[in-house]
């Protein structure tokens, strides 16, 4: 299985429901580095995975959407604990979707599978990984 990785980061708000989360229940900011992976078995023509140029752009056009926000007060989140684990699969499912759409190139319709790993910080990440 062949890979790239490209990085980009969000800065959001956010707070959680439940005893489990402690003092995490009040608002509080968060900076995550963010990895996307996309794997596929085969290379394209171009002996590439996909163009690098366009999945950071794609990347960052995603994580624009969450950057700087209080995600308690987005719509697409209400209800919802956005722990880093489910970020991570909110990054995955609008990137497999920008995918399926085309924004990252014919070559990319190869992809098998995208990984988005969220780091907290240089000793705690979480990630999801799903296939196209």
């Amino acid at each position: 299985m062949f890979s790239i990785t490209v990085r980009d980061h969000i800065m959001i708000a956010h707070s959680f429901r439940g005893e489990v989360f402690g003092p995490a229940q009040r608002l509080h900011g968060a900076t995550f580095l963010v990895d996307a992976t996309f794997r596929r078995e085969q290379l394209d023509d171009d002996n590439i995975v996909v163009d690098i140029g366009l999945a950071t752009q794609e990347l960052g056009a995603v994580v624009g959407e969450l950057n700087y926000r209080n995600l308690d007060n987005e719509p697409d989140f209400a209800g919802v604990n956005t722990s880093t684990e489910y970020l991570a699969k909110v990054i995955a499912d609008r990137l497999a979707e920008r995918v399926h759409k085309g924004a990252l190139g014919e070559g990319a319709k190869g992809i098998a599978k995208i990984a988005v790993t969220l780091h907290e910080s240089h000793i705690a990440w979480a990630s999801y990984e799903r296939a196209l």
